[in-house]
Order: C-alpha cells, then sequence, then structure tokens
C-alpha cells in the first residue's frame, strides 16, 4: 500500500474511529492519554503494515489551529434539557471533541432576524474556531453557500441539498440520517401485514428530513395518502383518516403520532387494532405518554460524533467521505399491527 493512504483506511483497517487514529498520530498528550495502550499498539502496527506517512501540510494546518471547534444552532434558544430534541447530538459532539482535546464555542450571541437566527451578523466571530458544526432543521441557503464561498471549514449535522455553489465541484458537508431507507422499511412492514390505506402526515417538503421520509413512503407504498397539518389541528386530521378509511398513518414526529394515537383512543378506538401509528423519529417535544411506538430511533448521539470526526478530517487536510448518512436504529414497538380482519 502506498501513502496515498488516509486516516479514514487506517481507522478501518485497525477497526477504530477516525478521531483515536488522529489522536495517535498527533500525540496529544492530555487527549491521547485515555487512549487504553493496547489501542494504541494496534493502531501504530497497522501504521507499520501499511507504511502510512502522514501529509505534511496536514500537519502544518494542525499546528496553526487553535483546536476551538464551535457549535451554532439555528434554533433561536440553545438547547440544554436532557430531554431536549437536540441533547443528544450535544452530547455526542462533546464527547468526540473531548476526545480530541478541543474546546468547544457555542454561538449564542447570533440575533434573531425575522424568527430565524443567522450564523451571518455583524458581530459574528466564526473566525475564533478552527471551524464550526450547523444544527437546525432548516439552514438557509444563502449562509451554506456563503460558507462556502468564504471557504470556512464546516459540518452540517443533518443532510443539506447542495445550493448554487460558487464552484461546481464543491459541495456541502454533512453527517445525515437515512430517513429514506428507515421510512421505506417500516411502511414495507405495514404492507407486510396487511395494510392496504396507508398515510403519511407531516409537511413531506422544506426541510431535508421531510422530504426523505416521504420520499421513502412513496417508495413503498406509491399511492399512499399524504396529509400536510398545515394549519389544522391534528384531530382534524384524524377525521379525514377516518373518513377515508386509513388503517395505519406514519408520522413524522413522535409527538404529534402520540397526539393522534391518543385522539383515537378517546374516540373509542383501538391503538393498532383500529388504527396503526408509526412514528418517523424522535419527538421534538415532551411526550406524556411511555407508549413504545413502532417506527424508529435517529442516531443523534453518533451523527454529533462523526460530524466532529468529519470536521477534523477536514481541518487536517485528510482525505474523507464529505457526505454522510447513518442509519437508524429500527423499532418494532406496540403501535403497528395486523389490521382487524386480516
Amino acid at each position: 500500500m502506498t501513502n496515498r493512504l488516509t486516516q479514514r483506511d487506517i481507522a478501518r483497517l485497525a477497526k477504530v474511529s477516525q478521531t483515536t487514529v488522529s489522536l495517535v498520530l498527533n500525540n496529544r498528550t492530555a487527549a491521547s492519554a485515555r487512549i487504553p495502550a493496547e489501542t494504541r499498539d494496534r493502531v501504530l502496527k497497522v501504521i507499520r503494515e501499511t507504511g502510512y506517512v502522514a501529509d505534511p501540510l496536514a500537519r502544518r494546518l494542525l499546528q496553526q489551529r487553535n483546536q476551538i471547534l464551535g457549535v451554532f444552532t439555528y434554533e433561536s434558544v440553545f438547547p440544554s434539557a436532557s430531554a431536549d430534541f437536540y441533547h443528544p447530538f450535544l452530547s455526542g459532539i462533546e464527547e468526540s471533541a473531548e476526545e480530541l482535546g478541543c474546546d468547544l464555542l457555542l454561538f449564542t450571541s447570533a440575533p434573531v432576524t425575522d424568527g430565524r437566527r443567522r450564523v451571518f451578523h455583524e458581530n459574528n466571530r466564526l473566525r475564533i474556531a478552527d471551524g464550526s458544526l450547523l444544527l437546525g432543521r432548516r439552514i438557509p441557503a444563502e449562509e451554506l453557500s456563503r460558507l462556502v464561498a468564504e471557504k470556512y471549514p464546516f459540518v452540517s449535522v443533518g443532510r443539506r441539498d447542495d445550493p448554487e455553489l460558487p464552484d461546481a465541484r464543491a459541495t456541502i458537508p454533512y453527517v445525515g440520517a437515512d430517513y429514506v431507507s428507515a421510512t421505506a422499511t417500516v411502511t414495507a412492514r405495514a404492507l407486510q401485514l396487511g395494510h392496504e390505506r396507508l398515510a403519511f402526515v407531516g409537511p413531506g417538503e422544506g426541510a431535508e428530513s421531510s422530504a426523505d421520509r416521504l420520499r421513502g413512503f412513496h417508495q413503498i407504498a406509491s399511492r399512499g395518502l399524504h396529509l400536510s397539518p398545515a394549519d389544522r389541528e391534528l384531530g382534524d386530521v384524524l377525521d379525514e383518516l377516518l373518513a377515508r378509511q386509513v388503517t395505519a398513518v406514519f408520522v413524522e414526529d413522535l409527538a404529534d403520532a402520540a397526539t393522534i394515537a391518543e385522539a383515537s383512543r378517546q374516540r373509542g378506538l383501538d391503538v393498532p387494532g383500529d388504527l396503526s401509528v408509526v412514528a418517523l423519529g424522535d419527538a421534538s417535544r415532551p411526550v406524556p405518554s411511555d407508549a413504545d411506538y413502532s417506527g424508529f430511533h435517529i442516531p443523534r448521539k453518533e451523527m454529533g460524533r462523526q460530524a466532529v470526526g468529519l470536521l477534523e478530517a477536514i481541518l487536517s487536510g485528510e482525505e474523507a467521505e464529505t457526505q454522510q448518512l447513518l442509519s437508524c436504529e429500527l423499532v418494532e414497538g406496540s403501535t403497528l399491527a395486523k389490521p382487524k380482519g386480516s
């Protein structure tokens, strides 16, 4: 093998994370001291056997860094409660940054304009950090374009469509969840159980995560019904579901799925006998019920961890797959079953 190998290759061969390889190579005392000797020896053995040589340019880039990673969320209030939807992302980011021996800088001073926070504003401090991680359901295309144009190192936590970028070769670096495959899998499961009238409840557009879920649903249920709540109460949506004799409903947010399920029970319906309810992800707000909903969990902590690893690779000048999708954790749950009479 040649010195064209990357840290990602070494990590794969040594069966460790790319973060661990980076720590071993750069011998960052405070952080690398926590790596077990056996793990360090395994990484060094792979390096010797493959003849890997670190890129000298990457080493120079490393020496010029502040070892500070920025974190910016497009939510209006920075989340901190352990039950918050964003907490696992932040936990993964913190854990991986600690392993790298990096500090985190939380950009909390961004003003709210037209109801949205913007990373670019008059007093933004982006350049204090070596690079940044971006979180949020929606990220303005113009901000992504500007980050790329200014060659600012960043990684989005969540898949992002590429806006019109100044460099045709450029892409938006991200670590996201594979909502398409996960939604397609649970939709196929419903069909296997005998459901014929299926519906998807959610925007299905706007945010990439919404569009991906709807695409996965329609890959399997091409004639499935799509209902966007828009300004309607979910109770009104339930009325339409029942009028159309839907037996299985797929809901983007677990909190909304719980609302539909509870409204169904209050009307004397059995869940899942009369109506199966599938949650395509986790709750974005507290859910009073502790029911085990069928569907899938988003790999939020791992997305945060791997986003830091990707940003580290970009900052170190290492070759890396800049657009990554992680598998969701499927949940059998108790709210998807055969429809009555099947």
